[in-house]
């Protein structure tokens, strides 16, 4: 592992966040000559400049390029309207179709965006789907932490929890809602976990209401977090109601089947089919408060049910996306095509 210097900015600000993200990209470039040979070079996106790094590195190294896709640039920064300068939106355009142009191989995490992709005139025989997994050596089935439910103030009580970025996308307005029209059940509360662009505004959202039903922790160590899903009845996984969302499938998604707690998913399209194959959890309309508190109540009075989803998920995700099962085609990949241009 070689760590290189970056310029490091909060999540805020489109000028210091382009300059975090093109401070990595010169520096791999830099830093290339002083590592020893490689047989391929895999770079991940978002964002682009780290991606676009791999190009780079792998020309100079003379080495097959593999570029991974766990997000489509620019299409989620303009879905949510980070970006509307025309101008910077085509530059960003170009240089998406520069890298799935020049990549040997193209790693996606989603059916969805193999078919944007082939769609962009890419051609199907170098893009590999591989979805994102989940380490079942870390995220094991836990008893509750009493002392950590203690510390919280949530002993006793049905616990519908959201892990991950409090950002433009994900629209957790929708959480204030439902525990403002869940004031009166006091054996309910919502659980927040994590940082982002939008994390102090839900913040000042959740105390002017006065919603003392929502618990919001800043950012936990990885460490933490299975303690924390262990004291979780229910985990939230939202977006906003955007096409774009239809074809993504976040991560938690896995995590939370691994831990057996059933999903509440407010996101359409391959998330949805995801969670419906596997059979842990229920479904509801992005962005509806009101559905959200009803499905938690549903839940919160029927422990059989949420038993039964979370067993049904745990099984589903051991036997189809286990991260050790993942590696291995991931490695396969690696070695046909380094073999491919060995020859």
């Amino acid at each position: 592992v070689v760590r290189l210097w970056t310029y490091v900015t909060a999540n805020e600000g489109i000028f210091k966040r382009t300059l975090n993200y093109i401070s990595y990209m010169v520096a791999a470039i830099i830093a290339e000559p002083f590592l020893r040979p490689a047989d391929a070079v895999i770079s991940t996106s978002p964002q682009f400049f780290n991606g676009l790094a791999g190009y780079f590195v792998s020309r100079i190294k003379r080495a097959p390029w593999i570029l991974e896709i766990r997000d489509l640039w620019p299409e989620s920064i303009l879905a949510v309207g980070a970006i509307r300068n025309r101008t910077v939106i085509g530059v960003l355009e170009y240089l998406e179709m520069f890298a799935y142009r020049k990549a040997d191989r193209i790693v996606p995490v989603t059916d969805a965006f193999a078919r944007y992709m082939e769609n962009k005139g890419i051609s199907a025989g170098k893009i590999e789907v591989i979805k994102n997994g989940v380490d079942l050596d870390f995220y094991q089935t836990l008893p509750k932490d009493v002392a950590l439910q203690r510390d919280l103030g949530i002993e006793g009580k049905f616990t519908a929890s959201y892990f991950g970025t409090h950002g433009m996308a994900h629209h957790l307005e929708t959480i204030l809602e439902a525990a403002e029209s869940l004031r009166d059940r006091e054996d309910i509360v919502f659980l927040l976990v994590g940082d982002g662009a939008e994390r102090e505004r839900i913040l000042r959202m959740r105390d002017e209401r006065g919603l003392n039903n929502v618990i919001m922790l800043g950012q936990q160590s990885k460490s933490e977090m299975p303690r924390l899903w262990a004291i979780s009845d229910v985990s939230l996984v939202l977006l906003k109601r955007m096409d774009l969302f239809k074809s993504v499938i976040p991560s938690k998604i896995f995590e939370s089947l691994a831990m057996k707690i059933p999903i509440i998913l407010g996101v359409e399209g391959e998330s949805r089919e995801l969670v419906k194959a596997a059979g842990g959890g229920l479904a509801i309309e992005p962005e509806n408060g009101g559905q959200l508190a009803e499905t938690v109540v549903r839940l919160a009075d029927n422990p059989a049910l949420c038993k039964e989803l979370g067993s049904k998920g745990g099984e589903f995700v051991a036997k189809h996306y286990d991260r050790k099962m993942l590696a291995r085609r991931y490695e396969d990949i690696i070695s046909s095509l380094v073999n491919a241009d060995k020859r």
